[in-house]
């Protein structure tokens, strides 16, 4: 309908074509399929001019409207994508969704009152489009995927355990030796028992057997705090513990893996104006958190 309407208003299939930015063959075609498909003529072709024919002005006012219906939905749609409203689904791991996104919340939601936002709290890796999620944040060294990320805060692992324990249990002097120790382990660790550090010599990896382990790291703090074994925690999570005296780092002089913390979305081409907004207020808090890299 577009090629007829712009070969009627040029009075040429060349410069329709030009116009178009199409060969003068593929709109012919275009034209000669359209006239197939509806069983009538719709120009006069003569080597000097183009006319329409009277099915052909009755079609090309059709076309008109239809098309200027469609131009409108366009707009219609880009104006209201260009706002920072709607329903924005999030998904966040659950321990820092609570201790340090939920705080924010409020006060992102103050700046776009026309947003509302679903926030799901989930540890495993959810997949965005086929869960219909806007965003996630995730946790990780993050392998390469079909999505798009950006890197926001970033956080690392500690070794570290109760007073109360080390005073009954001895401190560890090497990595090797938490194999004679009581742990308190992740079971959604990226690496598993296998526990890696990279020390004075270089890269060290300890198989740990934990007495204890649990899915939420919340719950292993809670235990390694009471005297319950050595863990391996990210600081975002042990940062008061650690103020406060309740976990000491053990070995500091074999540091554990550094993780990002990344917001993820499906694609770099057509990111809401909602989710780029987040992705920003996000940056701007989280960037310079206390725990970043303790």
């Amino acid at each position: 309908m577009r090629v007829f309407t712009s070969v009627v208003e040029a009075s040429s299939f060349v410069a329709a074509a030009d116009s178009l930015g199409m060969s003068k063959a593929a709109v012919s075609r275009y034209v000669s399929e359209l006239e197939q498909r509806l069983g009538v003529r719709l120009l006069h072709r003569t080597t000097r001019r183009l006319s329409l024919t009277p099915e052909g002005e009755v079609f090309l006012s059709r076309c008109r409207d239809i098309l200027s219906s469609i131009e409108a939905s366009e707009a219609e749609i880009s104006t209201r994508s260009l706002s920072v409203s709607g329903l924005l689904k999030v998904s966040v791991p659950v321990s820092f969704g609570i201790r340090h996104l939920a705080p924010l919340w409020p006060e992102f939601l103050a700046l776009h009152p026309q947003l509302k936002l679903d926030v799901q709290l989930a540890d495993r890796v959810i997949d965005l489009v086929d869960e219909g999620f806007d965003m996630a944040i995730r946790i990780a060294r993050l392998a390469d995927s079909s999505l798009i990320s950006r890197q926001i805060a970033g956080t690392r692992l500690v070794l570290c355990a109760a007073p109360d324990y080390l005073q009954r249990k001895g401190t560890p002097l090497h990595p090797r030796d938490l194999a004679a120790h009581d742990v308190v382990g992740y079971s959604l660790l990226a690496t598993g028992d296998q526990w890696q550090f990279v020390g004075p010599d270089g890269p060290v990896s300890v198989k740990v057997r934990p007495r204890l382990w649990s899915n939420n790291g919340d719950s292993c703090i809670a235990a390694s705090v009471q005297g319950a074994g050595i863990q391996l925690q990210p600081t975002f999570l042990i940062a008061e513990e650690l103020r406060r005296g309740e976990l000491v780092e053990i070995l500091p002089q074999f540091q554990a893996v550094t993780l990002g913390i990344y917001a993820v979305y499906p694609t770099r081409k057509f990111v809401l104006p909602k989710v780029r907004a987040l992705v920003e207020f996000l940056d701007a808090r989280l960037r310079e958190a206390p725990w970043g890299y303790l």
